[in-house]
């Protein structure tokens, strides 16, 4: 009699995640400038159309520019092969925290291509983008009433920018009523924008203290602040992902002291539709429409970081600005003698706007509303996956749109730190969270899985983490050497920034 047929064997799980896609002969990977070869071309230039021009002698080049020389065969493959190494918001789940990398829905980029908004010249007589005005007024009336702002400017082209330009506004108030101050108080969980835009804007900035709970310290705050202090900048959630349930007082607090009250509107996302910033006593606010409303975040290109306020501060809000005359037509006001002037060409970053316009008409109030309850209840479920192996590091408040995770433990019992498991996490096929801020949490590992993310993408990057606990176990070394699938192995962190090669 014949022996019963045994069942293949399962196969073992992979040790490491799928490595990053590479096609192509690998010998003819490298820079582009290895492919130059002289005489070969790209590109040819059609014939000049206009009058040629003699160029000063101080601006014509002496020597040769030294620009690869490649087909363009070459120049396709070598540029196609790269944006296959990318990670991005099309191809995969980016949990970092403090940043919302949401994934930018493509309708909205369908909206800034049309072309009206597309061929729009900024120059253009106020006549012929009536459209393009009435826009631009739309969005800054739906941006105050998100946030329980008056006024709003449409202009500073990122964040960062839109903290600088709420600061000049909070030093032209205090000047223009002859109180000019020295410091502004930021927490010390605070963005690192924070502090480099108060010394920016010619303050210094003055530490608040967080408490047990991971929240403002107000009994220290009270205690710290002075009629010097020309205000306060905060986001909430907090930087830990904390709603400061003390918020009134603290802004009750600075507004004794004749302060005003700036509000980093870095985790707006989580209370869209549930509260309001200007409820709460803030009286600047600034938007990353990134964040919020899901524009294209990094690269280096254009951004927006709109910037609304009270109507006590209207007056000093930059120009020009979007009016809506009595009939019913749009046209910009450039006169304001108490503005701080421009931050950016004309109205800011046009197509980023036409972006966020999209992403909130479309969304409506109540959509708005749902994106801020999904983010909070993605966070805390992804939370609560993770917590026996990574805890949270402020376990009495439960977490908004975002947690912030210890590795202490890990780290006590092998040795595996914040930093390895960032790394393994790569070769399991995930962008990793964000580790080691805020810096008033040890060993940190920050998460924020935004409203975009389903709960297959979340149990998935879940049991990635919960298998690199594992593996710090059962075998450190692997997350020692990790990540092993990437076309660039571990670099020296701390070598890269200590010796900067900032030209090739």
């Amino acid at each position: 009699m014949s022996e019963e047929p045994k069942a293949p064997a399962e196969a073992a799980p992979p040790r490491v995640g799928a490595p990053v896609r590479v096609q192509g002969p690998r010998e003819r990977h490298g820079t582009l400038k290895g492919l130059s070869r002289p005489g070969r071309r790209a590109f040819s230039l059609p014939e000049l159309d206009v009058p040629e021009t003699v160029l000063p002698a101080d601006h014509v080049r002496q020597g040769r520019a030294g620009l690869p020389e490649v087909a363009e065969r070459d120049l396709v493959s070598h540029f196609t092969r790269l944006s296959q190494l990318n990670y991005g918001v099309d191809t995969g789940f980016y949990p970092l925290g403090s940043c919302s990398m949401k994934y930018n829905p493509k309708i909205a980029e369908h909206v800034a291509q049309l072309p009206g908004f597309q061929r729009a010249h900024p120059q253009q007589p106020d006549h012929s983008v009536q459209g393009s005005l009435e826009l631009m007024w739309r969005l800054e009336r739906a941006l105050c009433e998100i946030t329980g702002m008056a006024r709003a400017t449409l202009q500073p082209p990122a964040g960062a920018c839109g903290e600088l330009t709420g600061l000049l506004i909070m030093r032209a108030h205090h000047e223009r009523h002859g109180r000019p101050r020295t410091r502004v108080a930021i927490p010390d969980s605070s963005h690192g924008t924070n502090p480099a835009s108060v010394r920016l804007a010619g303050y210094e900035a003055l530490k608040i203290p967080s408490d047990a709970r991971g929240l403002v310290d107000v009994s220290a705050l009270e205690k710290l602040i002075d009629e010097d202090v020309a205000g306060l900048m905060l986001t909430n959630p907090n930087t830990l992902g904390l709603f400061e349930e003390d918020i009134q007082r603290v802004t009750a607090a600075v507004h004794e002291i004749g302060g005003l009250v700036y509000y980093d509107g870095a985790n707006l996302n989580a209370i869209l539709g549930r509260c309001r910033p200007g409820d709460m006593g803030f009286d600047i606010v600034h938007i990353n429409t990134h964040k919020t409303f899901a524009t294209p975040h990094g690269g280096g290109g254009p951004g927006a970081g709109p910037v609304g306020v009270t109507e006590r501060l209207t007056p000093y809000l930059p120009v020009p600005r979007v009016e809506r005359r009595e009939d019913g037509t749009f046209a910009l006001e450039d006169t304001a003698p108490d503005s701080i002037g421009r931050m950016h060409g004309f109205l800011g970053n046009f197509g980023v706007l036409v972006r966020a316009y999209a992403y909130v008409f479309l969304h409506g109030g109540d959509g708005l509303r749902e994106v801020a309850e999904r983010s909070v209840l993605n966070a805390n479920y992804l939370a609560e996956r993770v917590k026996d192996a990574f805890p949270l590091a402020y376990p009495d408040g439960r977490p908004m749109h975002e947690f912030v995770a210890t590795a202490v433990p890990l780290k006590e019992q092998t040795g595996i730190r914040a930093m390895d498991v960032a790394k393994r996490v790569i070769d399991l096929g995930y962008h990793p969270s964000t580790v080691y801020f805020p810096l008033v949490v040890e060993e940190a590992l920050m998460v924020e899985p935004t409203e975009t993310e389903t709960m297959e993408s979340l149990d998935a990057f879940a049991d990635a983490m919960l298998q690199a606990h594992r593996e710090a176990h059962e075998e450190p070394e692997l997350l020692h050497e990790a990540p092993v699938t990437t076309p660039v192995r571990r670099l020296d962190e701390a070598r890269a920034a200590r010796h900067l090669i900032l030209r090739w």
